[in-house]
């Protein structure tokens, strides 16, 4: 892979001759063009692109190099010269701009600007990436990011129900730095829910075993707490036997603490109601449909209600733990089954069991990981020939790549919204309805 392939994807797309020498360490001030993809901005120097976080486009700013490539260099802001307008103090002391860059919590990213400028950046950073990816040229009013109820009254803080905090060896207890391995200790977690915040360790602990402290709030129980050794996460983890209960619209999902579940407070019911709203007009009570990376059978559920009781829908999810629990909430539909498989092995065997348009009249909502749904498991979907899919994207590199995978086999983008389930951090989720 080339060194610009590692690069962040920038909306400036200027010409980039050769630049002059930069070097590691060097001083620089730099003025900042645009929002680039993964929560930093770009700037340039003597040509060359240069990726800076803590900032916004067009800000002055005084950067250190931290690392020089062929066509691009990256760098760290250590004081603002000029700020923009909707700069404002970091929500975290502990990741602001006054302290050394080395010292920043990790996490919040975009804690320094007002939550309508951090939206607008998220709304770009979406439309450029469907204008690169997928060749598409997206209407401001559809890629405008959707607040979640309370979030602007609280400043974007207070909205996180699950929190990882880790522990060094020496006790010290907090998030890692800004892309860093190295355990930042501090006094306040204004991204979290407040019983997480009055539970965590900040304090620090007894010098020892490194690891992590992983805290949830569910909607039905107090917050919780457990250590995880470092020994034992990775490959081997140590799963959690209790059962926690989450609610949306007054249905109630069971699920492993360590389980996966929407981090915002709202995101769950945010996601649950926007699938209803994509697929209504679409949808054939009597068909086959499939929820693919199905979690515990969340969105499984929402089309579940759309059809009624006989619906036919299937959940697949790769950890057998939280298929265990889809089908357990999934059981009021009589046809509805949680299937242990990964998504691209399952694909494959309903084309190889019940040939190609299997899926005809059925709805496919997919919710893949960060990476995205892909090529193969795009081909094998676009062989079952659904009437609609629904694609949930918590990264729009991978939503507008796998678009202009799509677009090659005749599907057309028919709704998009973007929603900011990440309020003070760079990640927006979005919700795109494709048809042939």
């Amino acid at each position: 892979m080339s060194d610009d392939q590692h690069a962040p994807h920038a909306t400036d797309t200027s010409p980039r001759p050769h630049a002059g020498e930069l070097a590691t360490g060097q001083l620089i001030e730099l003025t900042v063009d645009n929002v680039a993809h993964g929560g930093i901005c770009v700037a340039r120097h003597d040509g060359r692109a240069v990726f800076v976080p803590d900032t916004a486009p067009g800000e002055r700013i005084l950067a250190r190099v931290t690392e020089v490539k062929k066509r691009f260099a990256r760098a760290e802001t250590l004081r603002v010269i000029e700020a923009h307008e909707e700069r404002r103090d970091h929500i975290w002391p502990e990741a602001a701009i006054d302290r050394d860059p080395a010292d920043r919590a990790g996490g919040a990213e975009f804690g320094h600007l007002t939550l309508s400028y951090q939206r607008e950046l998220k709304r770009r950073v979406l439309a450029d990436s469907f204008a690169r990816f997928a060749k598409l040229d997206i209407a401001d009013d559809l890629t405008a990011v959707e607040a979640c109820p309370g979030d602007d009254d609280l400043g974007g803080t207070r909205w996180r129900t699950r929190v990882t905090l880790h522990v060094d060896e020496h006790g010290n207890v907090g998030p890692y730095a800004a892309r860093s391995r190295r355990v930042i200790p501090v006094a306040s977690l204004p991204l979290a829910v407040p019983d997480i915040e009055e539970l965590a360790p900040l304090d620090g602990v007894a010098p020892g075993e490194s690891g992590c402290y992983e805290l949830v709030q569910p909607s039905e129980l107090d917050a919780r707490i457990r250590f995880v050794p470092a020994t034992r996460r990775g490959a081997n983890p140590v799963r959690s036997e209790r059962v926690i209960i989450e609610t949306v619209n007054d249905r109630s999902f069971h699920l492993a603490e360590d389980g996966f579940w929407q981090v915002h407070r709202q995101a769950a019911t945010t996601l649950f109601n926007a699938v209803q709203d994509a697929a209504r007009d679409h949808f054939d009570p009597e068909a086959q449909h499939l929820d693919l990376y199905g979690g515990v059978g969340l969105l499984a559920a929402a089309l579940g209600e759309l059809g009624g009781k006989r619906s036919r829908v299937e959940s697949v999810e790769a950890v057998e733990s939280a298929t265990e629990h889809a089908q357990e909430n999934l059981a009021e539909w009589v046809g509805a089954r949680a299937i242990t498989a990964r998504v691209d092995h399952y694909l494959n065997r309903l084309l190889n069991d019940r040939g190609a348009r299997a899926l005809r009249c059925g709805t496919v909502v997919l919710d893949p990981p960060r990476a995205g749904a892909g090529l193969e498991v795009i081909e094998s979907l676009d062989a079952l020939d659904p009437r609609q899919l629904i694609y949930v994207a918590c990264d729009p590199v991978a939503l507008a790549r796998d678009t202009a995978y799509l677009a090659e086999r005749g599907w057309k983008l028919t709704s998009l919204r973007a929603f900011d389930l990440f309020p003070s951090t760079h990640h927006v989720e979005t919700l795109a309805r494709f048809d042939r």
